[in-house]
């Protein structure tokens, strides 16, 4: 199949925008990686009018597609998490085309994963967590339970990112089998909560229990980017400032949840400045 894909990312690989390509073949056992395809062409630009560009091909029994994507998108996804299996197609693809040995390059550094980005993620998913864990308790209170289960299995997925990337690895689409070996007490936790034969409600409120000590003893590292951005001035930060901050931008949805939350850890303190209308005050936040 190779072979037939051969004029197709040979034509790629003349344009000069092309920083690399990669070929990835379907896995028998995990046919999701490729979404159902037995071939992808990843293909890496520098510039393009799309920041994702599709083809797909047919050659008899086997179908292949071509995905074109911009550099800046690809930062994002690696960032963001947004899609998990451009991680696996990096690490594992094989290279055809490497222009300046920036494929190389890329894959050593999601094989080193800096501390940099490391941070970032982490206070992104500790903010998803901690939105996540809030809402799923209230729902819980209130005795909707299928909706606060619905948070919580999504709490513990965050949970369990959050621990892979403290461990310094990519989250990979199958985060519970890293997990099982990384942290086994939080893989437990899931297990628990899914195959329980225990009622629902009763489920969810050993849950609850359990996870609070577990989320806690993570705020340190969870909230290590939002303090260290803090840090970087003396006076008080507003909102405004704060999720409109370059850094922060990338969980800003999640944030006021996160100050509240670290706030009642005594992490973050109020400061309340007066306003023009009597009693009314402007809240702003520091360490």
């Amino acid at each position: 199949m190779e072979d037939i894909l051969r004029p197709i990312y040979q034509e790629r690989a003349s344009h000069s925008s092309t920083l690399g390509i990669l070929l990835i073949e379907k896995r028998a056992n995990d046919i999701s990686i490729t979404d159902t395809f037995d071939y992808i062409l990843f293909v890496i630009v520098n510039e393009a009018e799309d920041a994702v560009f599709l083809k797909h091909y047919t050659y008899r029994d086997k179908k292949a597609a071509l995905h074109v994507v911009s550099e800046s998108q690809l930062q994002d996804w690696l960032l963001l998490g947004t899609n998990r299996k451009v991680v696996d197609w990096i690490q594992n693809g094989k290279i055809l085309f490497d222009r300046n040995e920036y494929l190389s390059s890329l894959k050593k550094e999601i094989s080193e994963f800096p501390f940099y980005g490391r941070k970032i993620k982490m206070g992104m998913e500790f903010a998803k967590l901690i939105r996540r864990y809030m809402d799923g308790k209230v729902f819980f209170e209130n005795g909707q339970y299928l909706d606060a289960y619905n948070h919580v299995v999504h709490s513990l997925h965050h949970l369990a990112r959050l621990e892979v990337i403290d461990q310094g690895f990519h989250p990979e689409v199958t985060v519970w089998n890293q997990v099982k070996h990384i942290e086994p007490e939080i893989f437990k936790l899931y297990e628990e909560l899914v195959n329980s034969e225990e009622t629902l409600e009763k489920r969810l409120e050993l849950l609850f229990l359990a996870s609070e000590f577990l989320i806690y003893s993570r705020t340190n590292i969870g909230a290590q980017h939002l303090i260290e951005v803090m840090e970087t001035k003396e006076e008080p930060w507003t909102i405004a400032q704060l999720i409109n901050h370059q850094e922060l931008a990338h969980y800003a949805v999640d944030l006021s949840v996160l100050l509240e939350y670290l706030i009642e850890k005594n992490i973050i303190e109020i400061a309340n400045v007066e306003t023009k209308g009597q009693e009314v005050y402007h809240r702003l936040y520091h360490l």
